[in-house]
C-alpha cells in the first residue's frame, strides 16, 4: 500500500497551511542562484496543489512571499515577481482542470501592477471552481492584518457601526484576510525551522504542526502524505481532556 492509500479521506484537515521554506538553501547547496530554488519550489507548488485536490482537502494556504520577503535584494525580488506572474498564467489550465478557486491574503496593493492584474484576473476566471481554495500569502504579516483588522473595527465603533460589547470572535474574524476561510487545522513548514514566522498567527490558535527537514524544492507528494498521515494519529482535544472528546 503506497501512503496516498494509507490517508482517511474523513479525517482530511479542512484547512492545511504551508509555510515553504528553503528554496534558497537547496539552491546554494547545488551552486545555484536562488532563482533556480524558487523555480524549483514552484514544480513542488504544483505536485503539492494537485495532491490535495484529488485527496479533497478544501482550503490550501501556502506562505508565498511576506511582508519582510520585500527586504530581500531587488533582483531577487523582482525576479520572484516575474516568476509569479508567469506561474499564474502557466498554472491557470491547473485550477480550472481541478476545479480550484484561487484567493490571495495580504497587503496586496503592495504588488507591482502586472502581478497584480495577473492575480485578479486568474481569481476572477477560478471564482466559480468548488472544489478547493487554494489561498496565496502575498506581502502577508499576521501582526499587519490584525493591526488592520482593528483599525476596521475601531472606525466602525467610532461611527456607532458597532458597540465595544459587540466585539468578540466572530467579529474579529469578519474583519481578517481570512474571513472567508476555516481555522487552521494543520501547519507544515519545511526546511528543519521550527517557527511561524508571523503567519496567520489568530488562525492557527489550534493547528497541529508538522515539521520537516525536507527542502521545499525537494518536497514530493510522499512528503505531503507523510504529514497528513502523522495529523491523522494525533488527537485534537481543543483544551478538553481525551475522555471529554470520545
Amino acid at each position: 500500500m503506497n501512503l496516498i492509500e494509507q490517508i482517511n479521506p474523513a479525517t482530511l484537515p479542512n484547512h492545511l497551511a504551508i509555510i515553504m521554506d528553503g528554496n534558497g538553501r537547496w539552491a546554494k547547496q547545488k551552486g545555484f542562484l536562488r532563482i533556480i530554488g524558487h523555480e524549483n519550489g514552484a514544480k513542488s507548488v504544483r505536485t503539492t496543489v494537485e495532491t490535495c485536490a484529488k485527496l479533497g482537502i478544501k482550503n490550501l494556504t501556502l506562505y508565498a512571499f511576506s511582508t519582510e520577503n520585500w527586504n530581500r535584494p531587488k533582483l531577487e525580488v523582482d525576479a520572484l515577481m516575474k516568476l509569479l506572474v508567469k506561474s499564474l498564467k502557466k498554472e491557470l489550465k491547473t485550477f480550472v482542470k481541478n476545479e480550484i478557486a484561487l484567493n490571495a491574503i495580504g497587503n496586496l496593493s503592495n504588488l507591482p501592477k502586472s502581478v497584480h492584474h495577473e492575480l485578479l484576473e486568474v481569481m476572477d476566471k477560478t471564482k466559480n471552481n468548488g472544489k478547493m481554495t487554494l489561498t496565496l500569502a502575498l506581502s502577508y504579516g499576521s501582526r499587519e492584518e490584525i493591526i488592520h483588522a482593528t483599525k476596521q473595527i475601531c472606525d466602525k465603533v467610532k461611527n456607532n457601526i458597532i458597540s465595544i460589547s459587540d466585539i468578540d470572535e466572530s467579529i474579529i474574524n469578519e474583519h481578517l484576510y481570512t474571513h472567508n476561510l476555516p481555522d487552521v487545522d494543520l501547519v507544515i513548514r519545511t526546511s528543519g525551522e521550527q517557527r511561524i514566522s508571523n503567519f496567520l498567527l489568530w488562525q492557527i490558535a489550534y493547528a497541529e504542526f508538522y515539521f520537516t527537514e525536507v527542502l521545499w524544492p525537494d518536497f514530493t507528494q510522499d512528503h505531503l502524505c507523510q504529514a497528513l498521515i502523522s495529523y491523522q494519529n494525533r488527537e485534537r482535544r481543543f483544551g478538553k481532556t481525551s475522555e471529554q472528546i470520545k
